[in-house]
């Protein structure tokens, strides 16, 4: 249950940050430089990069990420995060090519073979997240949105409680654990959903 209320609460705030981009909002890069930095400091420095090397390939991703963002065409099939450490991983690969430092900790078949894997990964994701925006789609109100609400605008209990009218928030706890049964029901494919 928790995996998959984590994927709602990623997915939105990809969407966010996504967005936010879009209308070319500062604020937004900075908290891609916050969030996913790390990730390309220890990929730069675990393969015979520096930290300063791998600030200059975390920007160039970032570059890569913002300049498509602002195409009107591209669409985010894969996590922020997936998408950063992809471009960052051919970029860093590419540079240890060119200075000929290719073998010195990433070979090149197990290179290409976890490239390969981090497709796969791409794709799974990307998959896991259209079906949850579809099981979303599909569960229907008030249940959408109680779970919205909940995990990811942060409500509490007591605010769902009012907003929709219920007489307890034990019975709009009640509500949200049903909506969530519902919920894994179309996430995992069953069709009986009552």
């Amino acid at each position: 249950m928790y995996q998959t209320d984590f994927a709602a609460v990623a997915n939105y705030f990809d969407e966010l940050i996504l967005a936010e981009i879009r209308k070319k909002n500062e604020a937004a890069l900075g908290e891609l430089y916050k969030t996913h930095y790390p990730m390309a400091v220890h990929l730069v420095c675990s393969n015979s990069g520096t930290e300063q090397e791998a600030k200059d390939i975390f920007q160039e991703a970032v570059i890569v990420f913002y300049e498509r963002a602002q195409q009107p065409d591209f669409v985010l099939t894969c996590k922020i995060k997936t998408y950063l450490y992809a471009v960052c991983r051919r970029l860093w690969l590419k540079r240890l090519t060119e200075r000929k430092r290719f073998d010195v900790s990433i070979p090149e078949a197990e290179a290409f073979d976890r490239m390969e894997e981090e497709m796969t990964e791409v794709v799974e994701s990307e998959m896991n997240f259209q079906r949850m925006r579809d099981s979303l789609q599909a569960l229907g109100e008030p249940c959408r949105t109680i779970i919205e609400d909940f995990y990811i605008r942060d409500f509490s209990m007591e605010i769902i409680r009012e907003k929709f009218g219920y007489t307890s928030a034990d019975n709009a706890k009640n509500q949200k654990y049903k909506c969530l049964q519902r919920l894994k029901k179309l996430f995992f494919g069953e069709r009986n959903v009552t």
